[in-house]
């Protein structure tokens, strides 16, 4: 039944996998590619179902014979007592009901067998969850108080270790994402984080987050190393607005009070229109109540984007971080939202991650990262004299040609 649950999973993916990307599927003309894949899929799982069942459907048929085996063997025995006048009729009687009370006994035992065979795989792949030992735990006398949002990293790095061994916990492949990240941030700063895909932007911020711990050095929030605080104190104050936004089935209010539960609507009617989002939320049938439909597939992928943002902002958080979080936006609305930033937040940190110097050169200071290094660290201004992979960046996306990556592949 271990293999049948596996074929399970197999199947499960390639139901979820089409149902997710059905735009794509039809978009290529995959369907008959993607229609002999789940046949594949559903046809293995048949045989090795059958196979399993057929073992087991023999637990019935045995159980009878031996029954019925006793039965004959007890009555052809108890008749020759009888007639020796060794055994009453009324004596083998009661060894007949003996006789089958046990049986029963030892039928119901082995339907029990049958139903544990089948649990059994199943339990073994839920303990393998329950038992999983998280990486992140909170410290032993955890802080819960977070002084402000400056932020240090020193001399951080971080590997992602892959095909770690469930049982013997032993390591396998490493592969570094960032190395010797050292910069300080003050309390209320704009920064800018510009890299191509694979820079590290990303892994960077869930270290400040503590989604992950630092394979080396420290980061450092509020003048203490994130180990330090209470992983729920940790992650109310810093908010992050990652590349994927998820909104859930519900109205625009549910999904914004995800940020705080608590937030009136005229909390929330102040955070959308910081984030840009507003305008659009009151046009729509039903303004703040209107019904969100499931992943938001009902609001276009900027909105979606601006009720993330608005979500993050109502956690009133020390840290704001925006992971290429206006990508979908046009350069109009990503303005209004940095200058809403800019003006209405001043004692929040912020960290905005992005594709584009557009969305950055108004930030205090930028960070320039490469292969997991930062190459510099600066305003836009001093950037644009100093460092030659900005300038390049810079030079490209002003012809309209190109971003971070077209940087590199020209350079290749």
């Amino acid at each position: 039944f271990q293999q049948v649950f596996v074929k399970y999973d197999e199947l499960n993916q390639s139901v979820q996998e089409n149902v997710t990307g059905i735009r794509l599927v039809k978009a290529f003309v995959r369907e008959d590619y993607e229609n002999e894949k789940f046949a594949r899929a559903a046809e293995n799982l048949y045989k090795l179902y059958v196979k399993a069942e057929s073992l087991m459907a023999w637990n019935h048929p045995i159980m009878n014979m031996v029954v019925y085996g006793c039965i004959i063997a007890l009555s052809w025995m108890g008749a020759h007592y009888i007639v020796d006048g060794t055994l009453t009729t009324g004596e083998l009687t009661s060894l007949f009901t003996y006789i089958m009370s046990i049986l029963m006994s030892l039928m119901m035992l082995s339907m029990v067998f049958v139903m544990l065979t089948q649990s059994a795989a199943s339990a073994k792949r839920v303990a393998e969850i329950i038992e999983e030992e998280p990486d992140i735990v909170n410290p032993e006398h955890p802080v819960f108080e977070i002084a402000d949002g400056t932020l240090e990293f020193r001399n951080v790095r971080f590997d992602y270790v892959t095909n770690k061994d469930r049982k013997t916990k032993v390591e396998g492949h490493k592969r570094s994402a960032l190395f010797n990240i050292n910069f300080n941030i003050q309390s209320g700063e704009t920064i800018g984080v510009i890299g191509g895909t694979g820079s590290g932007k990303s892994t960077l911020i869930s270290l400040i987050s503590r989604l992950y711990d630092p394979t080396q050095g420290e980061v450092i929030i509020g003048g203490r190393n994130v180990k330090d605080y209470d992983l729920t104190a940790l992650r109310h104050a810093v908010s992050v607005v990652l590349q994927q936004n998820i909104l859930f089935s519900g109205s625009v209010l549910d999904n914004l009070r995800w940020g705080n539960p608590d937030a009136t609507l005229e909390e929330c009617r102040k955070a959308c229109q910081m984030a840009q989002a507003d305008d659009f939320v009151s046009a729509m049938p039903e303004g703040y109540d209107t019904h969100i439909e499931q992943g938001g597939t009902n609001v276009s992928g900027g909105q979606k984007q601006r009720l993330c943002i608005a979500r993050a902002l109502l956690k009133h958080p020390k840290i704001l971080i925006l992971d290429d979080s206006t990508s979908a936006c046009d350069t109009a609305t990503d303005a209004k939202i940095r200058e809403a930033f800019h003006t209405q937040l001043p004692d929040m940190t912020k960290v905005i991650i992005a594709q584009r110097i557009l969305s950055v050169k108004d930030c205090d200071r930028i960070l320039v990262m490469d292969n997991g290094v930062v190459t510099g660290f600066d305003t836009h201004e001093n950037l644009l004299k100093n460092n030659t992979l900005y300038q390049e960046i810079n030079a490209i996306q002003n012809e309209n040609v190109g971003d971070f990556d077209e940087v590199k592949g020209g350079a290749a």
